[in-house]
């Protein structure tokens, strides 16, 4: 027995063999267990192949397979990866790149679950006061309760309710029947009065309040016996609790809590939950946040005058000269005696007031064939109607018009806290829970550290206390001490929902795991780095594998081994070039050894362009930013840094994409706070390019995204062979009838249900997976039928298809960002997201330049090698010297050295950001002492003279790597 168990050690590596996944071409090979491994190389080469669609997907169907097969069949099933063979794989958990959530309710409190600790915490030692006198609450009894009824007027029909069941799922037959059994004869239901002879049970899937009828008394001085008698019976009743309508407002009296004539109900978790009828606030609905309408976007330039287009909304009017709308400006020109020809900063303020308001005044509108007729009408005004119209219309269309004029302001109730008065109004240790969740992790962490509790309530709240300091503190590990609690999910980026949840992962504490992460330095200035480092290493320490799909230089060399693949990417990848350490990866020849090494590098421009003018966004305010004045230089590539929070994506996505939206695009979204910005003349359009897929279904492809593939059906159509044939450009598409294979829809593939397996998908046995019938593969240009044409690769298309300019011009742009090797028909949902972006690039780079187009990108580097980045360098400088101008908001120094000006901000992330630190060319911010990336930067820039003198690579690799990528632990 004993030799047994020796026999089964666990082994030290996994066995990869046979690995064919996507593009992977690899026979064998072994990756260490217990260590921080990183899979690196150029996007595309197959590392997310290897690591998330092989190890981590087969490591969740094993997982999945050793359950019950009633079990399997709520959970689903995973698709067997491509591979022949995988030994010593362990449980695996995925940290992929996703957003938090798109949920406006989602926060990172609830995400960390911190605020569920922290809603525990003040149910159970919270102090409430009232939210009117501020005094603390004390109990009320049958007597005074009665005291405070018959001090209504006499006559006041009054309805005494006491509460059974409140917002809870069930049936609730068995307090039905008992209700019945002791002679009561109505309840209210939801709101709703109901005889209880009506009532057998309720739908136990929705929430309910059920409340039973104790008495409906008219008030008279007479009835003080009855009312108390009642009193004393709901509260019985309610245990504790009654509820009295009046029919003007509804109170709530309560044995326990009452002040100022509020009873309040008994404290729960739920009553500090923004997301539950307890505890949100009624008039916003938990949001914090109302849409109004702002006048600054109704009147956006305040020198015109009505007539000229002052107010946005009837500017169309105002063009043709006739309409209703024309009509009732002209009843209001008449009625309020103002001049439609004067610009509207002159008009009077009152006037301006009534105009936009409304009045209680009457005005006459013309109407009929030469409008001699007259209509009286009481006037609205221009925002209350745009209120209303938002708010009745039914058209998505209409509501996009309307939002152009609307802004979201905190909630006027609840001054966008989220939670009704008497949950803000609980207090532990002199603060409520919105005062708590608005600090920084690193506020909260020292604020619970601090606290002072007796020891009773130490007792009742340390297992609360515990969870939230942990909690804390693993996201302090992470690098988030700058994120707020009340923070909401859809505004994390992607690296910073990828921290947290690695937070929740060392929050476990699990043994003997295989941890998938996918590049979770993205997001994270250079000088954070070192924690997130320190964060994987201990997970590896607690005996885990962490295997880590990244690009970034400090983490390779910071890890136990490296593997790296390649040569190339798509069909020229998928091979291991090298497995094995850091050292060894230095002194290898391998794409990624020659970049840490030095031998390949990516060079500082000659000379750094000036700019032609300015675009200068005035007092800035959006989230953190501190009213800063910001100037843009238009014609050259700027690069926008500083750490995580700083404020790099309020200032660019935040405002100016927004804001130039608005101006070039006519768009509906959202503007941070600001003034002004001057300097939109200079553009006449603002192109966003980020890393979102190109399409959600796999009919989307490179081809249909660039139309390149719309031109080769239109070739294909007007072959002779095709005429001869009667077929259009439609017959060669597989989206439409008629040419496609019918037996999968042109899809290529069958799904097969497998009952308690997972689908299956077969090739199509009709057309064999060329999507298209026979007759239509038929047609063939040079050969090659429409299906051979998707599966080539963009290089080969390039040179098949050279005797059409339009098309290879195209063809021409995807090269140039480096995707020749891609097929022109590779599915869109197994593109990387460096692909992805870089397809968006080349149909940009398509289009015809008018030199006059601002592209902002948002960390372009994310998912790319430093090849890949040199590439894309590459298509950015030449978009730049088409007269255009590029604004990146980037943490990596290699874009960041070779742009031509640097806006820094911060210091810090959070509420000790949002200022401007630095601005200049990169060798001005490298000079700026307080700058944490003109710091990292200044090695860079000191050794670009200095570089064909590079040492030998035994004794210099580490420098020169520290060179290349301004990481100062290296050396």
């Amino acid at each position: 027995m004993k030799s047994r168990i020796k026999s089964a050690k666990e082994p030290d590596f996994v066995q990869v063999i046979g690995a064919r996944e996507h593009n992977l071409k690899i026979d064998e090979m072994a990756v260490p267990k217990r260590k921080l491994v990183v899979f690196t190389g150029p996007s595309g080469s197959g590392k997310s192949s290897l690591a998330f669609d092989t190890l981590y997907a087969e490591g969740q169907r094993r997982y999945i397979e050793t359950l019950s097969a009633y079990a399997r069949q709520f959970l689903g099933q995973l698709e067997r990866p491509k591979v022949e063979h995988l030994r010593g794989l362990s449980p695996t958990i995925a940290i992929e790149q996703k957003s938090a959530s798109s949920n406006p309710r989602s926060t990172v409190g609830t995400i960390t679950e911190v605020y569920d600790y922290l809603r525990v915490l003040y149910a159970k030692l919270g102090e409430q006061h009232c939210p009117k006198c501020g005094k603390k609450v004390a109990a009320q009894g049958a007597q005074a309760i009665t005291r405070e009824i018959v001090k209504l007027p006499d006559g006041t029909a009054v309805t005494l309710f006491a509460p059974l069941v409140t917002h809870r799922k069930g049936e609730f037959r068995e307090i039905f029947d008992d209700l019945r059994t002791r002679g009561f004869v109505r309840v209210r239901i939801d709101g709703k009065i109901t005889r209880l002879e009506d009532v057998t049970s309720l739908d136990k899937k929705k929430k309910h309040t059920v409340e039973v009828v104790i008495d409906r008394i008219v008030l008279k001085e007479e009835d003080r016996a009855r009312v108390a008698e009642g009193v004393e019976l709901g509260l019985r009743e309610g245990k504790g609790e009654l509820r009295v309508d009046t029919g003007k407002e509804e109170i709530l009296y309560s044995e326990a809590r009452s002040c100022c004539g509020i009873a309040f109900p008994e404290l729960s978790p739920q009553s500090f939950s923004f997301n539950s009828p307890l505890g949100m606030c009624p008039s916003c609905n938990g949001l914090g946040i109302r849409d109004e309408v702002d006048p600054s976007l109704v009147i956006p330039d305040a020198s015109l005058s009505i007539r000229g287009g002052a107010i946005a909304p009837w500017a169309p009017a105002m063009q043709r000269g006739e309409g209703w709308t024309s009509r009732i400006i002209d009843g209001v020109a008449k009625a309020f005696a103002v001049n439609l020809d004067m610009p509207w900063k002159k008009i009077p303020k009152a006037k301006q007031e009534r105009i936009l308001f409304g009045s209680q005044d009457r005005i006459n509108v013309r109407w009929g064939k030469e409008g001699q007729n007259t209509w009286a009408m009481k006037y609205e005004g221009v925002i209350p109607n745009i209120e209303r119209k938002f708010r009745e219309t039914a058209s998505e269309a209409a509501r996009d018009t309307y939002r152009r004029y609307l802004r979201e302001r905190p909630c006027e109730s609840c001054g966008g806290k989220r939670l009704r008065a008497e949950s803000l109004a609980v207090l532990v240790a002199r603060k409520n829970v919105t005062e708590v969740t608005s600090m920084t992790i690193a506020e909260v962490a020292a604020h619970f550290e601090g606290i002072e509790l007796p020891s009773s309530d130490r007792q009742i709240s340390e297992g609360a206390l515990l969870e939230i300091q942990s909690r804390l503190r693993f996201l302090l590990d992470v690098g988030l001490d700058y994120i707020t609690l009340d923070r909401k999910g859809p505004t994390l980026s992607g690296g910073e929902a990828q921290r947290i949840r690695l937070a929740s992962q060392l929050g476990s504490e699990l043994s003997g795991v295989m941890y998938v992460l996918d590049e979770p330095s993205i997001g994270l200035h250079a000088r954070d780095n070192t924690h997130l480092i320190a964060t994987l290493q201990r997970l590896r320490d607690l005996g885990n594998s962490v295997i880590v799909v990244e690009h970034d230089a400090e983490t390779i060399l910071a890890s136990d081994h490296v593997v790296d693949f390649g040569p190339g990417a798509g069909h020229m990848g998928g091979s291991i070039t090298f497995n094995g350490t850091p050292e060894e990866l230095l002194a290898s020849d391998s794409l990624t050894g020659e970049y840490l090494s030095g031998k390949k590098s990516i060079d500082v421009p000659a000379e750094r362009r000036k700019p032609r003018t300015w675009l200068e966004v005035k007092r800035a305010r959006a989230h953190n930013l501190r009213g800063i004045d910001v100037k843009i230089p238009v014609g050259i590539l700027t690069a926008v840094t500083g750490v995580s929070g700083a404020g790099k994506s309020s200032l660019v996505n935040g405002i100016l994409l927004p804001a130039l939206g608005r101006a070039l695009h006519d768009s509906s979204d959202p503007v941070g706070e600001h003034d002004s910005i001057e300097g939109l003349s200079a553009f006449d359009k603002v192109i966003a390019i980020d890393q979102k897929p190109i399409g959600r279904t796999p009919r989307s492809n490179p081809g249909t995204y660039t139309k390149a593939f719309d031109m080769i059906r239109e070739i294909f159509a007007e072959l002779p062979e095709a005429r001869t044939r009667g077929y259009n450009a439609g017959r060669f598409s597989f989206n439409v009838k008629g040419g496609r294979c019918e037996a999968c829809g042109g899809d290529g593939t069958v799904k097969v249900e497998m009952h308690f397996l997972a689908d299956v998908y077969v090739p199509c046995s009709a057309c064999e997976t060329k999507r298209y019938n026979p007759e239509t593969l038929q047609v063939r240009f040079k050969g090659k039928s429409i299906h051979d044409v998707l599966e080539s690769s963009i290089d080969e298309c390039r040179e098949h298809f050279q005797a059409f300019p339009a098309l290879t011009r195209i063809l021409d742009k995807l090269v140039e960002v480096g995707l020749g090797y891609m097929k022109l028909g590779q599915q869109a949902t197994t593109l990387s997201g460096g692909e992805a972006q870089r397809v968006k690039l080349s149909r940009e780079l398509g289009k015809v330049q008018t030199g006059r187009t601002l592209y902002v990108l948002d960390e372009p580097t994310t998912g790319l090698h430093f090849d890949d980045i040199k590439k894309l360098l590459a298509v950015l400088q030449r978009l730049v010297d088409a007269g255009n101008t590029v604004v990146v908001i980037e943490h990596n120094l290699d874009v960041i050295k070779c742009a031509d000006w640097i806006i820094d901000l911060g210091p810090e992330g959070g509420a000790r950001g949002g200022t401007l630190v630095a601005e200049g060319t990169p060798e001005r911010v490298a000079g700026i002492a307080k700058s944490f990336t003109g710091q990292f930067l200044a090695p860079l820039l000191v050794t670009k003279i200095t570089r064909k003198a590079a040492p030998s690579p035994a004794n210099g690799a580490k420098r020169r790597v520290r060179s290349q990528n301004g990481a100062p632990a290296v050396e």
